[in-house]
């Protein structure tokens, strides 16, 4: 079984207002109200490519509540630890320029953590752990470190799509794949990049440093996969953006769940990209009929 793990979910409320002025009332022309949240995100997709999973992580209040109802409306299993504290909201604000306010998140008591981590007894190596996003506030600053440790000694794989030193951190675990964009790898090596081709190496300093596979999203130039033996580019695929936000989750899933199942790390990229580029054109995670409509557009170049 894969397990996700979104830490910090929300509850995203997505509103669109043709043209908006500051002090002015409006009213809006669309809204879309879905749980969010990587590793949710994660879930969604991998529900849309027919495999399996549990979301794990914290959730509370009626906000909570509705992240959970509207997971189970998906037939996506959950097993939230229940805080005191409620789930955030973040509010996205699509007109002429697009706005998003964040909420932090909550916190939790060190007893609810020990309730969350005890879930972690029933995961074994025959199961596979994604774990996405930020952490709770009241987190110390290593505790993805401390869990992925915990599932290393316990040969249990992992893949992880975390910030910059998080994802340091992890390397040297092996996770099968790490996922940054253009901009985190340069922030991760101290480098700014003004073209595609300048992160290539530091792509292959990711394998180096512990990972098994690296994806890196490059925006509107498509994206890079990093193995120890070749690198791959995508080139990017015709059409409009509607809303990039879980575009790179979707990523995640597409390669998570392809390559559990074949062992084809260049298949598994080929359907990452599927999947991150039909979330990318769709106002909300991608469905099977628009992943499916990509796939087949997808070119894989090897690079030298």
């Amino acid at each position: 079984m894969i397990y996700t793990i979104t830490l910090n979910p929300t509850i995203d409320y997505i509103v669109t207002v043709p043209q908006l002025t500051l002090g002015h009332s409006h009213h809006m022309q669309d809204e879309l109200i879905t749980p969010g949240g990587k590793g949710i995100m994660v879930s969604r997709v991998l529900k849309a490519l027919g495999i399996p999973s549990i979301a794990l992580g914290f959730r509370g209040g009626f906000t909570g509540d509705f992240v959970r109802d509207y997971m189970e409306e998906l037939n996506i299993l959950n097993q939230f630890t229940v805080i005191k504290e409620r789930t955030r909201i973040n509010l996205v604000l699509k007109s002429d320029q697009d706005t998003e306010i964040s909420d932090y998140g909550p916190s939790a008591t060190d007893e609810e953590v020990a309730r969350f981590l005890k879930g972690f007894e029933d995961i074994s190596t025959q199961d596979f752990v994604v774990m996405s996003g930020s952490k709770l506030p009241s987190m110390p600053k290593d505790f993805y470190e401390q869990l992925i440790r915990s599932l290393h000694e316990e040969g249990v794989p992992f893949a992880c799509d975390i910030t910059k030193d998080e994802l340091r951190n992890s390397l040297q675990y092996h996770p099968l794949v790490v996922k940054p964009n253009q901009k985190e790898v340069g922030e991760f090596f101290g480098r700014t990049f003004t073209t595609w081709q300048e992160v290539v190496p530091y792509g292959k300093q990711l394998v180096e440093l512990g990972a098994q596979h690296a994806i890196v999203s490059l925006g509107g130039d498509g994206a890079l996969l990093f193995t120890a033996n070749e690198v791959i580019y995508a080139p990017p695929l015709s059409g409009k953006v509607a809303n990039p936000v879980g575009s790179g989750d979707s990523m995640v899933a597409g390669f998570v769940g392809t390559f559990i199942r074949t062992g084809d790390a260049s298949e598994a990229f080929r359907v990452a990209v599927a999947a991150g580029t039909a979330t990318a054109f769709s106002p909300d995670i991608a469905t099977t009929e628009e992943i499916e409509a990509q796939l087949g557009r997808v070119v894989l170049e090897k690079i030298e």
